[in-house]
């Protein structure tokens, strides 16, 4: 309630100050200007404030410079005796013909500003529809698969062998990492919007990462060949360990998803003591990661809109809530890094990830 009377209290301040203004500024120069030149420039100033103004305060306008203009601009000056019936009609005409304008300007606001509104909460219904069409297909996938085989290993009637039983618990295995894997999203995206997430930086061993995050997904990078590129001897970088799992895990997930079966995941790992990796704002880059693969690509025209939430390529696959991508560039920009995608020229797509981490070298631990 406070801040509508400020912003009332507010709205009428302007429309009277920038009435007096306008009106100042023509009686520095009303031997020079007619009186009917002076009512056109105080129209346009009122038809300008109903951009800005409510309707109340767009009236006291109006009726403001209608006074002005009879007091300082139509003679006699300094009264409000009009002696013309030419000049009393001029002014009758002025205050409605003010009124009218502003008053269609500002409906013409009003009907912008709701269509807007609409327009917003038709793209957030969008949004939900396509999250919740995701939802319906990627976490009831897995819970059918966990409830089917759980009511399979209850049936009395028809015992299973040992090997369907290790069949069936390896469905139910994939099924629920597969469910935790949608849940993760979800969670990190409502704490990267709410503003939660913070890193915990402690020194992590990025390539035994890297070989976690391959076996975690072993069976969705079956069919591909994942090459692991680096340098002999890596340092341990600072960095968030469950940050950068969860980065890690979401594009090579997504490279096996979006890549055709038998052709190459490539991940590296490059690290140059005295060389930044093109620095942003002054800060050198010590770490990146890169992952690549020989898929489609993106199209060039929506390679800026990947890390947007809920984004999908047209024509892909069914099943995505289309968050991964948006999750990466979160949580790496979460560690002060930056994320950028390109086409590469021999076809599919590459991820390059860079972090101003700390580094110690292992060296430096075995002399402690």
């Amino acid at each position: 309630m406070k801040d509508e009377l400020y912003n009332t209290t507010k709205q009428y301040f302007v429309s009277v100050a920038t009435t007096l203004l306008v009106a100042a500024i023509c009686f520095i120069f009303r031997d020079y200007l007619s009186y009917k030149i002076t009512g056109y420039i105080l129209l346009i100033a009122v038809s300008l404030l109903a951009v800005f103004i409510g309707l109340k305060s767009l009236l006291v306008a109006a009726l403001l410079s209608a006074l002005v203009l009879n007091f300082f601009f139509i003679e006699p000056y300094y009264t409000f005796h009009i002696y013309s019936t030419e000049d009393a009609l001029l002014l009758l005409m002025f205050f409605i013909v003010a009124m009218i304008n502003g008053a269609l300007n500002y409906k013409i606001r009003k009907a912008r500003q709701a269509a807007q509104l609409m327009e917003a909460k038709w793209n957030t219904m969008r949004l939900y529809d396509t999250l919740l069409d995701s939802l319906s297909h990627e976490l009831r996938t897995p819970i059918a698969t966990i409830m089917g085989a759980i009511g399979i290993m209850q049936d009395k009637v028809n015992p299973l062998s040992e090997s369907d039983k290790s069949r069936l618990l390896a469905e139910m295995d994939k099924a629920s990492h597969r469910l935790n894997h949608q849940v993760e999203n979800l969670l990190n995206m409502s704490r990267l919007e709410s503003g939660h997430i913070k890193p915990k930086l402690d020194w992590c061993d990025l390539e035994e990462l890297f070989y976690k995050v391959i076996d975690s997904l072993a069976e969705e990078l079956a069919q591909h060949e994942v090459i692991v590129t680096k340098r002999e001897y890596m340092p341990l970088f600072k960095l968030d360990y469950g940050l950068m799992e969860q980065i890690l895990y979401n594009l090579l997930y997504n490279a096996a998803q979006y890549s055709p079966a038998g052709t190459k995941i490539e991940l590296g790992l490059i690290y140059k003591p005295d060389v930044a990796f093109e620095p942003s704002e002054g800060i050198p880059y010590s770490c990146m990661v890169t992952v690549e693969d020989n898929g489609n690509g993106f199209p060039e025209v929506d390679i800026t809109k990947a890390f947007d939430k809920f984004y999908r390529v047209d024509n892909s696959k069914t099943g995505g809530t289309g968050l991964g991508l948006s999750i990466v560039k979160g949580l790496t920009e979460a560690q002060s890094g930056k994320v950028n995608l390109e086409n590469k020229d021999s076809g599919g797509a590459r991820f390059i990830l860079q972090f101003a981490a700390e580094v110690m070298e292992l060296k430096d631990i075995s002399n402690e």
